[in-house]
């Protein structure tokens, strides 16, 4: 007779049972035979007994490998290796189940239930036993797998499980479900993000798989360049560009300027940057399984204005009223946008703006500013063609002119091209030239004196100036108007200026008998006058005064 008990799963319990036949009237009965069981787990041996009738049970146990005690077969129970871990759980009537907890290795045996009666030959021992098989788990999977392709990972066992199990898959030591069937993760296809550590259990059973690493290689993403320093690059910084890309294995990197090939490695330096390093820049990250270029960063390196200079529109050359137009070009970076114009041995600006117009002659020049300096530009030269103007005469003496002297007149004029200069007394023409020297100045030398300037585009005369040649009295004399009483005497003299001191003597008396310009003469005698002004004075000849006879003798 054979006899099936069936039993509700448990959890963290695989359930054995051991069929056996003795008889018509005694039998053991197991299902199933073979049990597979994780490690660490418990393990229940279902069975039922039956035993002839009349019989009472004096004792029931477990066995493995039928191994003595003695005489009599050994009973787990009384097993140091198994009396913590063994539990009976049938009766003396037809239940025969025992539970082993924490199964090892070591406890794969054939395991036997054995009851004895109370008549001498009622001892039974069930055949062929339970045959119990413990495994843990094992993970299969590639080590090394590439990007898209479908990978499959595997959950083995060394027997099969005699319960139904639930598998459960950790990633990274985090609950993975995506993609499990059973005991077999697929991932299809495989991310760059599937690369971690796995392993897999078994629900309601601690046990767990080692870990096996996804090696899972792609090439490049995310590739970027990143630029230490400051926002604003100045000339003479030390600027380094850093390269970085999601890969696997990890990529190497090369950089490009344009489309110019520059350097290999993950760091690009440039310890003292100049202008011609401004421009695009890209890294370019590769590995076995392909390439990727950055998006491109731009170097813009700024500096101050250099190489200002002056550009003029046309000739440097223009006539009066017309202007010049001036342009200050530089190099600067960003680019100037205050310019200061200025006249040489001028200090304060005459213009400003990038363009000046220029209507007057000299040298100029400009200075460019942008926020990280400024520099000037050299001088250029305006020049102005107009016809003489500002025409003037200059004297090289005081304002006292004496006979005797040397004078010097100068003429001067604003002028272009230069003037020449002609020199006029009166209406007449005298000399030609800049300078009209008169090196022993008379008197008829006075007069007014002008210049003419003369260019090819038009001719100019200064205002005149007088030339008042000075000198003492010449020429002294006398005259004589009469009367019945007296004479009158008139000193006359020729001097610049003017004589206004007279004195009048008598000859042979060493004093004045009078002074003015006239003298009355009361008595007879021969009579002089001495004429004075600031240069000198001169006496006349002596007349005679004859009071009887009204005759004047003049000696």
């Amino acid at each position: 007779m054979v006899m099936l008990i069936k039993m509700a799963p448990l959890p963290l319990i695989f359930l054995f049972a051991v069929h056996m036949v003795f008889g018509a009237d005694r039998a053991v009965n197991y299902n199933p035979l073979h049990i597979c069981a994780l490690k660490d787990s418990s393990v229940i041996m279902s069975c039922t007994y039956t035993y002839p009738t009349g019989h009472q049970i004096r004792k029931v146990f477990w066995n493995k490998n039928l191994v003595k005690h003695g005489e009599e077969l050994a009973d787990l129970s009384e097993d140091p290796e198994y009396s913590q871990r063994l539990q009976y759980l049938g009766d003396k009537q037809q239940n025969c189940t025992v539970r082993l907890s924490h199964v090892t290795k070591k406890d794969e045996h054939k395991y036997y239930f054995r009851f004895i009666t109370n008549v001498t030959e009622g001892r039974w021992t069930s055949k062929p036993g339970v045959r119990l098989s413990v495994t843990d788990l094992q993970l299969e999977s590639p080590e090394r797998v590439t990007e898209g392709v479908s990978v499959r990972l595997t959950c083995k066992s060394s027997c099969k499980l005699t319960d139904t199990p639930t598998f459960i898959w950790y990633r990274n030591s985090q609950t993975w479900t995506e993609g499990t069937i059973g005991n077999k993760l697929i991932l299809n296809p495989v991310r760059r993000e599937d690369l971690g550590r796995y392993r897999c259990a078994v629900d309601g059973h601690t046990l767990t798989s080692p870990e096996v690493f996804l090696y899972v290689t792609y090439p490049p993403k995310s590739v970027s360049v990143s630029i230490s320093g400051s926002a604003v690059i100045m000339e003479g910084d030390s600027v380094t560009l850093s390269c970085s890309s999601d890969s696997n294995p990890p990529a190497e990197f090369y950089w490009y300027k344009g489309i110019q090939y520059v350097e290999c490695g993950k760091i690009y330096k440039i310890s003292k940057i100049s202008p011609d390093d401004s421009g695009e820049y890209k890294c370019r990250a590769r590995n076995e399984h392909g390439e990727k270029y950055s998006d491109p960063v731009t170097l813009d390196v700024q500096y101050p204005p250099k190489s200002v200079s002056v550009s003029i529109s046309g000739s440097a050359v223009i006539m009066e009223g017309d202007s010049m137009s001036l342009m200050c070009i530089s190099d600067s970076n960003p680019p100037a946008l205050n310019f200061s114009w200025f006249k040489e041995n001028q200090s304060s600006a005459v213009g400003s703006g990038q363009s000046f117009s220029a209507v007057q002659s000299g040298r100029f020049y400009c200075e460019a500013h942008n926020p990280h300096g400024a520099q000037r530009s050299d001088a250029v030269t305006v020049t102005v063609k107009d016809p003489p103007q500002s025409v003037s005469v200059s004297i090289s003496r005081s304002v006292v002119i004496v006979e005797g002297d040397s004078v010097t007149l100068s003429c001067s004029s604003d002028s272009n091209p230069p003037a020449e200069f002609y020199w006029c007394k009166g209406i007449d023409y005298v000399k030609y030239g800049r300078t009209f020297s008169i090196s022993k100045i008379s008197s008829g030398d006075s007069g007014e004196y002008k210049c003419r300037a003369r260019n090819a585009h038009g001719e100019k005369y200064s205002k005149p100036v007088t030339l008042d040649v000075q000198y003492p009295p010449r020429s002294v004399s006398v005259s004589i108007s009469g009367s019945d009483v007296m004479e009158s005497l008139m000193c006359i003299s020729d001097s610049n200026p003017p004589a206004l001191n007279f004195s009048w003597f008598k000859e042979n008396q060493s004093s004045a008998v009078g002074s003015g310009q006239s003298f009355s003469a009361v008595q007879s005698g021969r009579f002089y006058c001495e004429a004075h002004n600031p240069h000198g004075a001169q006496r006349s000849d002596a007349v005679t005064v004859t009071g009887e006879a009204f005759i004047i003798t003049l000696l």
